[in-house]
């Protein structure tokens, strides 16, 4: 363990985007206490007014007068917990999926994975946005929809890695001592499937929070007056020309968000040495 700690430090990039986002998460989760303005205020006669240190706007207002720096924060708040809850959902899913298949094999294995192959026909922001339509625009049940569609990816590299489990002396050990098969799935073929699965899973936060980011662009993800990066994106793109702050900040947030995520993944799969393919 101290081993792959020292790796991951060792990955300037890896250290940098940790840092960042430490940064990022705090300002979000302490947004309330540090912005004296609440989310949905309406400031009437500052409606679309610029970044200004003397009203304590400091990323301006929107075109409905309210606080762009505490949107964007109360953003930031809602599009990482659907990053990290859609993320959980896919790989827990996809773990118990291709744990089952990898591990059983046979024609069980080639009737889920013909199913896993059908799914993936379908292009996966479009199956998102039916999810979305199907269930509703609640906020649980985004989280839900997303997460359902991103595991097919997480089943086959869980697959992968069971079968060449299953054949290793300590598996058929269990066997020759009565274990079930859903004993053997549980106690023994996931627990050697951690680093994949942990590489997976980091690499699987930021594509959620731009999936739920194009939906919410879309009109289709969350609804007003509760605000993620992709309705503030929206907000700021139809006024770019003349209130081009509207849009710099929160898509300059997000940008930096999913450019960290993405370098602590890639220094976790560095530290672990798995590759994800």
């Amino acid at each position: 363990m101290h081993s792959i700690a020292a790796r991951f430090v060792a990955n300037r990039t890896a250290t940098a985007g940790a840092a960042c986002l430490t940064v990022i998460a705090v300002c979000i989760l302490a947004g309330p206490a540090l912005v004296p303005f609440d989310s949905e205020q309406v400031f009437w006669d500052a409606i679309g007014d610029g970044p200004s240190f003397l009203t304590r706007h400091f990323f301006g207002t929107d075109t409905h007068g309210r606080d762009l720096l505490s949107r964007t924060l109360e953003g930031g708040r809602v599009s990482l917990a659907v990053g990290v809850v859609a993320a959980a959902v896919s790989v827990i899913i996809g773990l118990i999926y291709g744990a089952v298949a990898g591990f059983v094999g046979g024609r069980v294995d080639g009737v889920m994975m013909r199913f896993v192959d059908v799914l993936y026909c379908l292009p996966f922001m479009f199956f998102a946005i039916i999810l979305t339509l199907v269930f509703g625009r609640n906020l649980v049940l985004i989280f839900v929809a997303i997460g359902a569609v991103g595991w097919l990816t997480m089943a086959r590299i869980v697959r992968a890695q069971a079968m060449s489990l299953r054949s290793e002396e300590f598996i058929s050990a269990a066997r020759v001592a009565g274990a079930s098969r859903s004993r053997i799935i549980a106690a023994h073929i996931a627990p050697n499937l951690i680093g994949p699965v942990v590489v997976y899973a980091a690499l699987t936060v930021p594509n959620m929070i731009l999936v739920e980011s194009f939906l919410s662009f879309l009109g289709l993800g969350v609804q007003e007056p509760q605000a993620s990066w992709g309705t503030l994106v929206a907000e700021g793109a139809g006024v770019m020309e003349t209130a081009p702050w509207i849009l710099l900040f929160p898509g300059s947030v997000l940008t930096l968000t999913l450019l960290s995520l993405n370098a602590i993944a890639d220094g976790i799969r560095d530290a672990l040495d798995v590759r994800v393919s």
